[in-house]
């Protein structure tokens, strides 16, 4: 879906970062890795960063943040 990438691609523009939650939350996508996939094959240089956090039973968790470097 052309459109979810777009959505995708100008959210990163506009935040540099995403995680799997804000891309649920605020762009409806559920297959974020697919687009981050898509979006690296179109020539963006999108790096992981493993962040530490609690989920909602106060458990520590990791999980990746993606974030669009300047080309």
């Amino acid at each position: 879906m052309e459109g979810h990438k777009i959505r995708l691609l100008n959210y990163l523009k506009k935040h540099k970062c995403i995680t799997t939650k804000q891309a649920i939350d605020e762009l409806g996508n559920t297959r974020l890795s697919e687009y981050i996939r898509q979006l690296r094959k179109d020539g963006y240089i999108i790096e992981n960063e493993h962040q530490k956090g609690k989920n909602r039973f106060g458990e520590n968790v990791w999980f990746d943040k993606f974030v669009l470097k300047e080309n």
